[in-house]
């Protein structure tokens, strides 16, 4: 046993610093970045924000959506070939620079994956996504999936530590996924104990990968635009989001009116929700790392997708960045016991 005794940030320890500015408009600020992937050696450009691969969120509706804004959309692993197929005719060709294909590591999920890609070659992007990263199986199957696709651009996690986004890089991934235990529906550091702060996960893990020409998404623990800025402010390439796209008329989930109000039905990916509906239940081995809840209905997703992007561009005007590509590099975080005043209740 041993204790690491320098402190871990999260999002909500921290406001970044205001610098001088000769930015006159937020409209000036340009959003998209391009990037050249370490092992694919493909080049993407777009807007980076990803909804996440949840079965609520990650769906062909709001990757439509969000390809409008030249953002991505990991499209969660559950469609079957049969409605990947539909969807492909209904789409134009440039979706599929604006969608990532989930996998899990089972051998079911190999299968699957390698009938999606041959029926679909112009798909790009595939997201291996396990929730604990450290095993040294999960890395064994990133090589084997490098291996079977070098041509295609691999995302690999979630972990949390610069090593580990060494060793994936290293395997084959051109990205890592950075985050456990962040999320808004995840209870796994209340099950387990184990997780990391996510700001000094992604400030860390960002070094660890970009020393290697690799990438990083912060994935999780984003519960309004600022945090978002935050994100990328600590060196994140792409940002995930799951409960701040859920709740929309693209996302999924059961629409339920309690007291005359509408909610939208978002869970977790290790809940007992998602393990009953795709595994049968909660196998009496593991417990259930995830809650089941009820997010006010939001309508269009578009309204949200352009106050999270407009609070980006106003964050690049506070510090003087030009670009999303400069606003690490403007980024000063200052410790912090208060964030906003809340004599009014939370906006």
């Amino acid at each position: 046993m041993r204790i690491e005794s320098d402190i871990k940030l999260g999002f909500k320890d921290v406001l970044i610093r205001p610098k001088r500015s000769t930015l006159s408009s937020r409209s000036q600020v340009d959003l998209v970045r391009t990037y050249t992937f370490v092992n694919s050696k493909r080049t993407w450009k777009g807007v980076p924000v990803i909804a996440a691969n949840m079965d609520t969120v990650g769906t062909f509706e709001v990757a439509k959506a969000l390809a409008e804004h030249k953002m991505l959309c990991a499209v969660h692993k559950h469609y079957t070939l049969e409605q990947w197929q539909s969807f492909v005719d209904e789409a134009d060709d440039s979706i599929f620079d604006h969608i990532m294909v989930s996998s899990g590591t089972s051998s079911n999920d190999m299968a699957k994956l390698n009938q999606l890609m041959t029926a679909h070659p112009k798909l790009q992007f595939i997201c291996i996504d396990v929730a604990n990263g450290y095993a040294e199986a999960f890395v064994e199957f990133v090589r084997k999936v490098r291996q079977q696709y070098p041509d295609v651009t691999l995302i690999a996690g979630n972990v949390v530590t610069g090593e580990m986004v060494e060793e994936l890089i290293l395997a084959g991934a051109d990205v890592v996924k950075v985050g456990i235990g962040p999320g808004s529906v995840c209870t796994t550091r209340v099950k387990t104990g184990v997780g990391y702060p996510q700001l000094s996960a992604t400030i860390e893990c960002a070094d660890a990968a970009h020393g290697l020409g690799g990438l990083i998404i912060s994935d999780g623990g984003c519960a309004i635009p600022g945090d978002v800025a935050k994100a990328f402010g600590g060196g994140a390439d792409f940002v995930m989001l799951g409960g701040m796209l859920a709740g929309h008329d693209e996302s999924a989930g059961d629409l339920v009116e309690v007291e005359g109000k509408q909610y939208k039905t978002f869970y977790g990916m290790s809940s007992a929700t998602a393990m009953s509906k795709h595994a049968g239940g909660v196998a009496e081995y593991r417990a259930s790392e995830g809650k089941t809840v009820k997010v006010p209905y939001r309508g269009p997703i578009s309204a949200t997708v352009l106050d999270i992007l407009g609070g980006i561009r106003s964050t690049c005007t506070y510090v003087g960045a030009l670009s999303l590509k400069e606003l690490s590099k403007r980024t000063t975080f200052i410790m912090v016991r208060e964030q906003e005043n809340q004599v009014f209740g939370k906006e």
